[in-house]
């Protein structure tokens, strides 16, 4: 987690970059048809892709910039459970076969946001001093 929380805290424009794809990896993972999204038989996994997605979202845009004020992490929380529930509207809406709203996504993608944000945080606690 060093190297990586490193390199995305001192790469300038590749921390911009891997935060935009991410977030356009989650819209294009979120928005495809159902009938393409695989089958897997693993209890609550899509809560669980949700929660890490969300993670990653989150602590991948408080990378973008130095500094880690709380009211950055707030923005970027609020960001993040704000896109959990667009895509999920999007999903409701019916613009994607075989997917429909759940709240449970949402709460699943602020949990995730609220994750990535603490362990932003913790790395910056740890690994800011070296």
């Amino acid at each position: 987690m060093s190297a990586l929380y490193h390199f995305l805290r001192t790469s300038g424009r590749w921390s911009y970059f891997l935060a935009i794809g991410w977030t356009l990896l989650i819209l294009v993972a979120c928005l495809i048809p159902g009938r393409d999204v695989p089958d897997v038989s693993i209890p609550m996994i899509d809560k669980w892709v949700h929660f890490v997605i969300f993670a990653g979202f989150s602590f991948l845009w408080l990378c973008t910039h130095p500094g880690h004020g709380i009211k950055r992490c707030l923005i970027v929380l609020f960001c993040s459970i704000l896109l959990g529930y667009a895509v999920e509207l999007l999903q409701g809406s019916g613009i994607t076969e075989g997917r429909s709203f759940d709240y449970y996504d949402v709460v699943a993608d602020g949990i995730g946001g609220l994750i990535g944000v603490l362990l932003f945080l913790v790395a910056e606690r740890l690994y800011a001093k070296q």
